[in-house]
């Protein structure tokens, strides 16, 4: 039992590092675009994929200490804790940009790095999110299963940034890049309440 965990444990740190890995290019990449287009929708996507790299580094943590039950449990609260708090600050950045967006009419240009890389998201989260969750039942971890639903959550934020952006590519509705943003939000913020309660949204 203790070499099949070690097993899973080893391929959740794989699944980790392939995280951080898309999350940190994707987020460079997403910050860029944003700042070019005054997209906010995009820069606040790429702002999330930079706290999915601290929650996939927490998990790295995390599966360090899969050896001890003790450890492991310690570890698995504070991640989701961790995790919490950046999700509120993202909720609270991207409200406030949103609501300033609209309030002063400014208008993002067109961008199609954004609308790509958005698509690719959509490719890429929900396979990682799909290996996270099995994997995060059979070692029975809710920081594993957690870390799963914010892959999720990541795909739903590419399919609502496409949207805004192709409204504002397509038809020139401007709003509609703000408007995108601000429906991230609640679903940002729920996630954080779950993380600061040392929850697993599935708990």
């Amino acid at each position: 039992m203790d070499a099949d965990r070690s097993r899973l444990a080893q391929r959740g740190t794989r699944l980790e590092y392939i995280t951080i890995g898309w999350n940190s290019l994707e987020g460079l990449i997403a910050v860029g675009a944003g700042a070019v287009a005054g997209s906010i929708s995009l820069t606040g996507f790429g702002v999330d994929s930079f706290i999915e790299v601290t929650s996939a580094a927490a998990l790295l943590w995390r599966m360090s200490g899969d050896a001890d039950a003790r450890t492991r449990e310690h570890r698995e609260r504070l991640t989701l804790r961790i995790v919490g708090m950046c999700f509120l600050l993202l909720a609270a950045y991207v409200t406030y940009s949103g609501v300033t967006d609209l309030l002063t009419r400014s208008i993002p240009h067109s961008s199609i790095v954004g609308i790509a890389l958005a698509c690719a998201s959509l490719v890429v989260m929900p396979m990682l999110s799909r290996a996270k969750r099995g994997l995060g039942r059979s070692l029975g971890s809710s920081a594993m299963r957690a870390d799963a639903t914010q892959s999720r959550f990541c795909a739903y934020l590419s399919a609502i940034l496409l949207a805004g952006l192709l409204l504002n590519a397509v038809w020139h509705w401007w709003w509609a890049d703000p408007v995108a943003a601000l429906i991230m939000v609640p679903i940002i913020a729920r996630e954080g309440v779950h993380g600061l309660r040392g929850e697993s949204c599935c708990d």
